[in-house]
């Protein structure tokens, strides 16, 4: 009782997209734990760019808004609403096995929480709790290589040099044999590519006759470019998620006669060639043990402090700004 009475005293602080293009930090009660709860202190948390972008500007659709909702959201579409699902930290309260370990959870970007416990990953060894926040990034593009069903020796083309399209890139090019390109408009990204094993193009030089394409910028440009690509009977993956926008589509020209296949790959559910076997679960542990590579570390280019947000994260969501991921560090980082 008193170890209960003492949680229920705890505040805690979390990011809320309050209106359009505006951010706050509110203080709410800890929610006390449950049986099956742990407590976690967080240490950093990732922005998704492509989502909260869409979040802080006030346009996820409204029949999409129960799919667009984060597993341990509050809140509601539009505003206000806290979101997030990138974050690590180390358990304080919860099974004997777990205090003191850092764990990766899928919650929404808060300094302490309680999340029910099979949803606390451990990481793994190797895997530090900084670059433990891009395995919400990491699962996404492992569930598209599945999707793609690429293999060893294809010629792949990434559209889109963001954390997602990086990704995709280097889990790709660990097949032996595979000849990958990632294409984006800035060129400071093709230093990022190097130090991932890939080639870099801008978009004047794409890469033809791809085996597959990956398309992540959500852009008709970039879509464009994606079929454009492409060889005879070749795949283009769609990554993006364009909220309530609604893109043209080039399927004129040799779309029809080079037999081109176009399809969707969203994280939502595992790709249909593994879901008899694999849990979100297992493809969530799968995603934290391929983080164990220090070059991934070069994805995080910028880091903020979380008492900054209100003012920084507007800032690392407006359309254009620089940079690939963004990570907040909590005071218990430090």
């Amino acid at each position: 009782m008193k170890k209960a009475a003492a949680e229920r005293t705890r505040t805690a602080h979390a990011i809320w997209y309050v209106r359009k293009g505006e951010v706050e930090l509110r203080a709410e009660p800890l929610k006390v734990p449950a049986r099956d709860d742990v407590v976690v202190r967080t240490l950093f948390s990732a922005i998704s760019r492509g989502t909260e972008r869409l979040i802080l500007s006030g346009t996820v659709p409204q029949n999409e808004r129960e799919r667009m909702r984060a597993p341990l959201q509050a809140g509601d579409f539009p505003f206000p609403v806290k979101y997030g699902y990138c974050a690590a930290g180390v358990v304080e309260t919860g099974p004997s096995e777990l205090v003191g370990r850092p764990v990766f959870v899928l919650h929404p970007h808060q300094d302490l929480f309680t999340a029910p416990v099979c949803m606390a990953i451990p990481l793994p060894d190797g895997v530090p709790p900084r670059r433990a926040t891009l395995a919400a990034n990491m699962e996404t593009a492992l569930n598209a290589v599945w999707d793609a069903g690429c293999g060893p020796a294809d010629r792949i083309v990434v559209v889109g040099g963001g954390a997602v399209g990086m990704l995709v890139g280097y889990l790709c090019a660990q097949m032996p044999g595979t000849d990958v390109t990632v294409v984006d408009i800035e060129p400071d990204r093709g230093q990022i590519a190097e130090q991932l094993g890939l080639r870099f193009a801008l978009p004047r030089d794409t890469p033809t006759e791809a085996d597959v394409v990956f398309h992540t910028c959500a852009t008709p440009q970039g879509l464009a470019a994606a079929i454009g690509a492409a060889g005879m009977e070749g795949t283009i993956v769609e990554l993006s998620w364009y909220g309530e926008g609604s893109i043209p589509v080039p399927l004129g020209g040799a779309f029809h006669s080079r037999r081109l296949k176009l399809i969707s790959s969203q994280v939502g559910e595992v790709a249909p060639s593994r879901r008899p076997r694999w849990t979100r679960r297992r493809r969530l542990e799968a995603a934290l043990s391929l983080l164990q590579d220090p070059r991934l570390d070069a994805l995080i280019t910028e880091e903020i402090e979380f008492a900054d947000a209100p003012q920084r994260v507007p800032q690392i969501l407006a359309p254009g700004a620089p940079g690939v991921v963004s990570v907040i560090r909590y005071p218990a980082a430090s």
